[in-house]
């Protein structure tokens, strides 16, 4: 009985003899388990530079504008492009065409709005379906042609990249009015349409969290990458999972290339391209995916996309001179990786942050 006594007085408000100590352990337990996590070092960078830009630049960078700016023009995009990414990598694979995507996508939205008369719901439909399309073509080439990813990827890129350019003849479109009563619901600037891109992307980063840590289609695409043979000896139909996951980026794109369109009031040949799949590869990587494929997170991503937002926002705000702007850019994601590189070492090492 007292040693019953004891042991609760040690516990029950770190009271009793070695409450002190016991507490202080129950602390550090907490700071360690989350150490582990691949989310912890990208958390504590996102939260950083927030603080930064915040304090040091309070009314510019938290005004509702920049807020809106910030998070529905420059970070959803990249964090809707990354769950795709991630997915790919993960199993193994990649897509360097998805700029692309994003880019052809509205354009296939407003000639059946323009030129056939489609409602203008269908006509969205109709644009996220390209990017889906796109993505089973990819896979195909990938999985039953056995062409690399890198390179079918590449070549898809410019195909769209050409059939862009040909069917606007190099010049942007206005979005026709009558696509805006489904466009505000992609996001268009003003309240409360303006943070419509954001609530896409958490969204989604929900729903794509689960099914990668919480249903068979995230457990085999994990298999798939970690070790293919052994997923194929155990039944797992590894060509469905990489189909699968080149369409889920191929919607991704479209839907992101729909949302810029509507945000913009533009259907723009010089949109997308390179610059945002290479933005959430970053992400991704930033975030703890493996770029040799095996593990991923997708948390992450949508962290590391808060990262590389406010970086672009906050060194507008700051008034960095463009010509210096992609050396910060590049050597700020360089010491964010490699210090991502190192926790991750010490996290197998079993050590914490």
């Amino acid at each position: 009985m007292s040693d019953t006594v004891e042991s609760g007085a040690t516990v029950v408000g770190g009271l009793g003899p070695g409450g002190g100590s016991g507490a202080r352990q129950l602390l550090l337990g907490r700071l360690g388990g989350f150490g582990r996590q691949r989310e912890a070092t990208v958390l504590v960078v996102a939260a950083a530079l927030l603080l930064y830009f915040g304090l040091t630049h309070t009314s510019s960078f938290v005004s509702e504008t920049n807020a809106a700016d910030l998070l529905s023009e420059i970070m959803a995009p990249i964090a809707i492009i990354a769950i795709g990414e991630v997915l790919l990598l993960i199993c193994g694979e990649i897509d360097l065409s998805v700029g692309f995507i994003y880019t052809l996508a509205p354009f296939w939205t407003y000639f059946a709005v323009v030129d056939y008369h489609v409602p203008a719901l269908l006509a969205v439909i109709i644009g996220l379906a390209s990017g889906v399309v796109v993505g089973w073509v990819n896979g195909f080439i990938t999985v039953a042609l056995g062409v690399p990813s890198f390179i079918t990827t590449i070549g898809t890129g410019f195909v769209l990249l050409g059939v862009a350019l040909v069917v606007s003849h190099g010049e942007p479109f206005e979005i026709p009015p009558i696509s805006n009563s489904v466009g505000k619901y992609l996001g268009v600037p003003g309240n409360p349409w303006q943070w419509a891109p954001l609530i896409w992307a958490v969204l989604l980063v929900a729903i794509f969290h689960v099914v990668l840590t919480r249903t068979r289609w995230g457990l085999y695409t994990i298999s798939a990458g970690s070790n293919l043979l052994g997923a194929r000896e155990a039944g797992i139909n590894v060509g469905r999972i990489k189909y699968g996951n080149f369409m889920i980026t191929g919607f991704m794109g479209a839907l992101v290339g729909l949302q810029t369109a509507f945000y913009t009031n533009n259907v723009d040949p010089s949109a997308g391209g390179y610059t945002p799949m290479f933005y959430a590869v970053i992400a991704a990587v930033i975030g703890g995916t493996a770029m040799l494929g095996g593990s991923g997170t997708i948390l992450g991503a949508f962290l590391g996309a808060v990262v590389l937002a406010t970086l672009q926002d906050g060194f507008d705000i700051i008034g960095v001179n463009a010509d210096w702007l992609g050396i910060i850019f590049g050597g700020a994601i360089l010491v964010a990786m490699i210090a991502n590189v190192q926790l991750a070492r010490l996290r197998q090492a079993g050590r914490t942050l």
